[in-house]
């Protein structure tokens, strides 16, 4: 039977989304020396870890907890009332290291980024000529003259480079050997205390810091991808001491039952938080995914200004919203966009990029890319779900759950 693989009403795209609906195949994933294993590779293997994906040509834990225990229900557990650590070797550091740093950084991002501090961090996006986001990373400025960009899934760096090619700006512009954990949850502020002092609780949202951790360099930030009180730790020299930090984090943790877990694909969902690469890519412009709030039109030049202008001034035919589903409890990643029908004569109108089901909301939620006719809250649609079928969904507020990041901000 043939199936949908363009949608009347969404854009029209150089390269379609498969909307093919085929399934999980039950595959295994070939472990080869062409995808780059982290530092903390043989660490996060040690702690259970039995499912991966791949990130930025990296192997990327997705599962610790077997389903038989709770699944990630149970990490999600971990994360929202103790405290969890998390492999993020992922998000590749991306570093431009010179006297033209700022000018350039500014060039490559729609926001302006002029007046951010040393030890500052933002989220941030980079588009292309034609609008298109090209990543969404957090930018951390570490020095006066140096910003790393904490990459999500695609190749900055090729991009950073080929947009300086010519050498127009002063920069240096590499990957270095700094990776990340994250630290998050309500705990994560007792077990950073112990191990860093009490200076830690000084440490304002979306700010950073330089300290030491077992004998070694890391930079500290007040960040995180699950919209919990948390940090990432930037251990320098990844490579060569991994082995010093992971187990003396694990040790350190365990009077407040720490656990390793992969990122909370359920708590990054209730917040609305996008994944690079699902909820959107290289065709998608800022507005269509609920990042118009990104775009600074006033701020000097910088690449896919005036592509990103026209379209904020001619408006978008799609838009990334939030759906409340029906239906059993999806407990596991979608392995397809799966498709959302119109309610009343059945047509293909849409698809989901992430679905999951929330402690929070206590239903089944989603992301879809829905058109102009089908994005207002209240609107009711119909979601064709592998299990259940065609299951009622509703249009509903992204996020789903404490909207204003309360919880991530507050005071510590």
């Amino acid at each position: 039977m043939a199936q949908t693989l363009v949608i009347d009403g969404l854009k029209r795209r150089t390269l379609p989304i498969n909307l093919r609906q085929s399934g999980n195949s039950d595959a295994q994933m070939l472990i080869s020396a062409r995808i780059r294993k982290s530092p903390w590779w043989h660490l996060s293997k040690a702690a259970g870890c039995w499912a991966y994906t791949t990130y930025n040509h990296m192997y990327h834990p997705r599962a610790y907890i077997k389903p038989e225990d709770g699944g990630l229900f149970a990490e999600y557990k971990y994360l929202t009332e103790h405290v969890s650590m998390w492999d993020v070797a992922v998000e590749r550091q991306i570093q431009i290291k010179g006297p033209d740093a700022a000018d350039f950084v500014n060039m490559l991002i729609t926001r302006d980024v002029t007046g951010v501090p040393t030890m500052q961090a933002r989220y941030v996006i980079l588009c292309n000529q034609y609008g298109g986001v090209i990543n969404d990373p957090v930018l951390l400025r570490v020095a006066d003259d140096e910003f790393w960009f904490s990459i999500s899934d695609s190749d900055l760096l090729l991009w950073a480079q080929g947009v300086n090619v010519s050498g127009k700006f002063n920069v240096d512009i590499r990957e270095i050997d700094v990776s990340p954990v994250q630290i998050q949850g309500p705990k994560s502020v007792l077990l950073m205390e112990k191990m860093f002092g009490s200076h830690i609780r000084e440490i304002p949202y979306y700010h950073l810091i330089h300290d030491t951790l077992n004998g070694h360099a890391v930079t500290i930030s007040r960040t995180g991808f699950s919209a919990e009180v948390g940090f990432e730790i930037y251990l320098h020299g990844a490579m060569f001491h991994a082995d010093d930090v992971w187990p003396h984090i694990l040790e350190q943790g365990e009077e407040f039952n720490l656990g390793v877990i992969a990122p909370s694909h359920v708590r990054r969902l209730e917040a609305g938080i996008l994944s690079y690469g699902q909820d959107m890519d290289i065709e998608n412009n800022p507005f269509e995914v609920r990042l118009g709030w990104q775009v600074d039109l006033d701020k000097g030049d910088f690449i896919g200004k005036e592509e990103l202008a026209k379209i904020k001034e001619e408006g978008v035919k799609q838009r990334l919203v939030g759906l409340k589903v029906g239906g059993e409890p999806i407990t596991w990643y979608n392995e397809d966009f799966y498709l959302v029908k119109d309610r009343d004569s059945g047509d293909d109108v849409g698809y989901v990029t992430s679905a999951f089901w929330s402690p929070n909301v206590e239903s089944n939620i989603a992301l879809a890319v829905m058109p102009r006719s089908h994005w207002n809250r209240g609107t009711q649609v119909k979601v064709q779900l592998p299990k259940d079928g065609i299951v009622d969904a509703e249009v509903v507020r992204v996020p789903f759950f404490d909207p204003t990041k309360e919880r991530p901000k507050s005071a510590l």
